[in-house]
């Protein structure tokens, strides 16, 4: 079997939700807006008698302001849309990522789909229990203990009494505050908070889970069991909704995601490219393959275009974190005798440098190029990267003496997955793991006695 048919048959066994029951919509959403009267800051008039005008018009204008409260027949500046016309639909099983920056509208949209609030215009179709987890603590007592809160709050979501007392031992034990569990939710952190609500958001058994930012707060053992858990749940063949500013958790755990953009939809299809959108990198730029006009030809050589293969074939917009890379520099000498070494630079998402690569060979003997086009080629071992973005620079120069011909910042892009199947570093591990690469490496066990 190769890597692209493993690949395929591990996203449906280990998820569950490739093929079989990505069937019937549970979630449609037709031309959904909404929007909100912003208050504005009154003004004021800048001599005496203007003053005492408004005073004598106040009455009128407060009347006046009360009656076009509600209206929003014509947009003016006291007019905000946090949402405007949005469409999409989720499938039963269905893993959707939902990204934008602050202020996007994400928050409004998941409040909306849990009935929290009520759209301006356009429809919502729900088919399904859902549990939904959209801020610390939402729903919790603070006079209450957290015992009390699992009951009110599972009993809020839908649970029945009986199943509340099946799963309560389940609940406090993978929430991990046991040890405060009788003390009332007033004294504790919003990290325990975060965790209570989501463990019995999680134990709930919804058809569809609505989680929002959640691993924002709490620390990295409880950032795992969430990874795990909505994990769990998917391959079960529920649907989940996930809004995070963890790209890497947002790669790897969905099937699709949602680029969301000034209350606009701004994109909506494959992981690896909704992230580059969310990070502001235009696709047709950033992607597996560069080309470059002659716009240095006064430098001894120039590059000409630089691609990302796997196995002599152009990746596309993402990598298996189980395949091999090569970068591939074509460049042209325009200069008799020119010393020329190609090089990379490879930065992850969040600016960290991985590495850098230079020919070795073309360092140390400084081999003079003939004029003409050549090809370099590097090699990247599979097993190296761990998942989430990747950005790629490359570089043409001289070592004696030192001179750089050309430097390309960041000028493609590769999204990294790594599944759960046994066959990575990570195993069957679902969780959270850390680290700036991702080696698997050799281990050999032996008895000794």
């Amino acid at each position: 079997m190769n890597l692209e048919s493993k690949k395929n048959s591990v996203s449906q066994s280990v998820y569950g939700i490739k093929s079989e029951v990505m069937s019937k919509p549970v979630i449609r959403v037709e031309g959904l807006s909404k929007r909100y009267r912003l208050g504005l800051k009154e003004k004021k008039a800048e001599t005496l008698i203007g003053q005492v005008a408004n005073v004598l018009k106040s009455p009128w204008q407060n009347l006046k302001r009360l009656k076009e409260m509600n209206r929003f027949g014509i947009d003016d500046e006291s007019v905000f849309w946090a949402l405007k016309d949005i469409n999409f639909e989720v499938k039963e099983g269905e893993v959707l990522g939902i990204i934008g920056k602050n202020g996007a509208g994400k928050s409004t949209l998941l409040k909306i789909l849990s009935q929290i609030t009520e759209p301006t215009a356009g429809k919502i179709e729900i088919h399904g229990r859902v549990a939904s987890l959209l801020e610390v603590g939402t729903g919790f007592h603070p006079e209450l203990s957290g015992r009390e809160n699992i009951y009110m709050n599972g009993t809020i979501l839908g649970m029945t009494r009986k199943e509340i007392d099946f799963k309560l031992d389940e609940i406090i034990d993978f929430s991990g505050v046991e040890k405060f569990i009788d003390t009332p939710v007033k004294f504790y952190s919003s990290g325990m908070k975060v965790r209570l609500g989501f463990s019995v958001a999680a134990h709930l058994e919804p058809e569809i889970l609505i989680i929002d930012e959640v691993l924002a707060v709490g620390d990295y053992e409880f950032q795992k069991k969430c990874l795990g858990k909505m994990q769990d749940v998917a391959s079960q063949g529920r649907t989940v909704l996930f809004v995070s500013h963890q790209m890497d958790a947002v790669t790897r755990l969905c099937s699709r995601v949602v680029v969301l953009k000034d209350g606009f939809k701004d994109y909506d299809g494959k992981p690896s490219t909704a992230v580059k959108k969310y990070l502001g990198r235009d696709e047709n730029k950033y992607g597996a393959v560069a080309l470059f006009e002659s716009e240095n030809e006064n430098m001894p050589a120039i590059l000409k275009k630089v691609e990302l293969l796997s196995e002599s074939k152009i990746l596309d917009t993402q990598a298996d974190v189980r395949q091999m890379i090569q970068v591939q520099i074509t460049f042209e000498v325009l200069e008799n005798g020119a010393k020329v070494s190609p090089g990379i630079n490879v930065h992850n998402e969040f600016g960290d440098h991985l590495f850098t690569s230079h020919h070795v060979e073309y360092m140390v003997n400084s081999i003079p190029l003939a004029p003409g086009i050549h090809q370099s080629t590097v090699t990247i071992p599979a097993h190296f990267f761990t998942e989430g973005l990747i950005f790629f620079s490359v570089a043409l120069m001289s070592y004696e003496p030192f001179q750089v011909y050309q430097n390309e910042e960041k000028i493609l892009s590769l999204a990294i997955t790594d599944l759960v199947d046994g066959y990575s570093a990570r195993g069957n591990y679902s969780g959270y793991f850390p680290g700036l690469i991702r080696p698997k490496l050799e281990w050999n066990q032996k008895l000794l006695l």
